[in-house]
């Protein structure tokens, strides 16, 4: 299973396409040192929370949009490597300024200890932040395990459940402040690809309809109020097995 760098970031609506060319030339730095895949997804839904939501959690302005974003690696040691390589890389240099407010971005690594269907070119996601009591790892991995399931019988194409590995506290915003965290829970980051904005839209009722998906809210294993959600669509996904550009244009 991957090896996930998840991060979460404002950045203005106007410069969609200037982070999409930034994103973009990063890819070949990021692939020299064995990144396997690069997505970068535009909000598209993003909704307001009474707890906890995307646009808190990046203290997004009325003139941004959230971006959900991931770059996934074999293994932890591979990351760990990548990192320390690009960051002393004459290439990471010559991008330039970042297209957005770093000091709001946030990111972490995770494990991927839930992954399900084979892929393929991703035309929306609907995306998940959220905290697990520790102790509850394994229920919510086979209630995680169970609901993948339903996603892919309803037409997503792959299903991925991340725990947190190494999730750092940040100076202005961070996971761990994105869900309110209490003690002894662990960050999760997530998200369930569909081969387009409307196969999701098609397949949502039939979702909620689906028996399978019925779950009792006093026996969920983590609390759904602090749960983070919304739908994206992709405008940056490369990936290094498909030997090409999934999606390179906005």
């Amino acid at each position: 299973m991957a090896y996930i760098d998840g991060f979460l970031l404002a950045v203005p609506t106007a410069s969609k396409e200037i982070y999409r060319k930034y994103a973009l030339a990063g890819w070949p730095l990021f692939t020299d040192f064995g990144t396997l895949r690069l997505a970068e997804c535009w909000g598209d839904d993003v909704p307001d929370g009474k707890v906890t939501d995307f646009k808190h959690a990046v203290q997004a302005k009325a003139d941004e949009t959230v971006l959900f974003s991931w770059l996934e690696f074999p293994s932890k040691d591979v990351r760990v490597a990548c990192h320390q390589s690009v960051t002393g890389d004459p290439r990471f240099e010559e991008m330039g300024e970042m297209p957005f407010d770093g000091k709001r971005m946030i990111y972490g690594g995770f494990t991927t200890f839930v992954e399900k269907g084979t892929g393929g070119q991703m035309g929306h996601a609907d995306c998940y932040v959220l905290a697990v009591p520790q102790a509850n790892k394994e229920a919510y991995r086979e209630m995680a395990t169970s609901a993948a399931d339903v996603f892919l019988d309803h037409g997503a194409t792959r299903v991925i459940e991340a725990w947190e590995d190494d999730v750092p506290d940040g100076k202005v915003t961070d996971f761990r402040r994105a869900v309110k965290i209490k003690e002894g829970e662990a960050v999760v980051f997530s998200w369930v690809e569909w081969p387009s904005k409307e196969a999701r839209e098609k397949a949502w009722p039939k979702l909620m309809e689906d028996e399978r998906m019925k779950y009792d809210p006093q026996n969920m294993p983590f609390d759904g109020q602090r749960m983070i959600y919304g739908t994206f669509s992709p405008i940056v996904d490369e990936s290094t097995e498909a030997g090409t550009s999934k999606r390179d244009v906005a």
